[in-house]
């Protein structure tokens, strides 16, 4: 961070969130609450339907294993194209309309996600043969000096999730593990997790048993107990790996709801669901 009194929050959002207007706006009004409080901020998206939907027009069809995204070559030109063009740059420029500084960028600008290809692997309930995942790799490293160099210019890295190999091979990488090893990279202050939902609740149809904040043995038996589930686990499980190095909250979050990031932020308890060390 740039000095003790600044704070930084890294931000994921996924590509099904910003397939709707009204998120993508609340979003960009949520960021700039943050700044206006003097708040650093890194955002990181992904961009699974609009990948999906690309696909579609190119006659290519979708191939996952177990929720993970294959990626050949034709693939990968349609992910280049759909994750750096389409969602980086209309979500820059929604920040942009709303008056902040939005820089976008992807992982292998200045090779700011050094990744590897990821080695065929054992996918658990496919069988045991190891599954190639083609043009897909696994983050190596994050170019810390340049995102904080961004970060003291006072911009907003709007980051799309491509990484970069050392001999300049480009890889279709997992934003949620990125967005971790960013947090960590940069001991952040808040990890924002954004979700169309918004929070964990114990009955998703009753509003009112949001569970507005956990600790880390708390999270776990919510897992074990079947009400944090499905591809959220992983979620929650990658980013608690945060709570020993520094971060000190992690927190599931709409930007759809006016004020939510800055209630996170300062643990009013009006939105979403806060997961911290104690």
């Amino acid at each position: 961070m740039q000095s003790s009194s600044v704070k930084t929050a890294v931000i994921k959002v996924g590509g099904d969130v910003l397939l709707d207007q009204a998120e993508r706006e609340g979003l960009a009004q949520n960021i700039k609450d943050l700044t206006g409080q003097g708040w650093q901020i890194v955002l990181l998206h992904g961009g699974g339907p609009q990948v999906n939907s690309l696909q579609e027009k190119h006659g290519l069809k979708p191939n996952k294993v177990a929720g993970r995204r294959i990626t050949s070559a034709d693939d990968l030109v349609v992910v280049k194209q759909a994750i750096a063009g389409e969602v980086n740059v209309n979500l820059t420029a929604e920040l942009i309309k709303a008056g902040l500084p939005a820089f976008g960028c992807h992982g292998a600008s200045g090779k700011l996600i050094q990744a590897n290809k990821r080695p065929p692997m054992v996918v658990s309930g496919e069988g045991p043969e190891p599954i190639d995942f083609g043009e897909v790799g696994d983050v190596v490293s994050i170019n810390t000096p340049l995102l904080q160099g961004l970060l003291n210019l006072n911009t907003i890295p709007v980051i799309a999730t491509l990484g970069v190999s050392e001999s300049g091979r480009i890889f279709n990488i997992n934003a949620d593990t990125t967005v971790v090893q960013i947090a960590r990279e940069l001991r952040a202050d808040l990890l924002l997790l954004t979700t169309a939902v918004g929070a964990v609740f114990e009955d998703l149809k009753k509003p009112e048993t949001r569970i507005k904040s956990v600790n880390r043995e708390q999270a776990r038996q919510l897992i074990k107990d079947g009400i944090i589930q499905g591809g959220m686990i992983p979620k929650v499980e990658e980013a608690m790996s945060l709570l020993s190095d520094g971060v000190d909250s992690i927190a599931i979050v709409s930007g759809r709801n006016s004020g939510a990031f800055l209630a996170v932020a300062n643990n009013t308890g009006e939105f979403g669901t806060r997961i911290s060390e104690g």
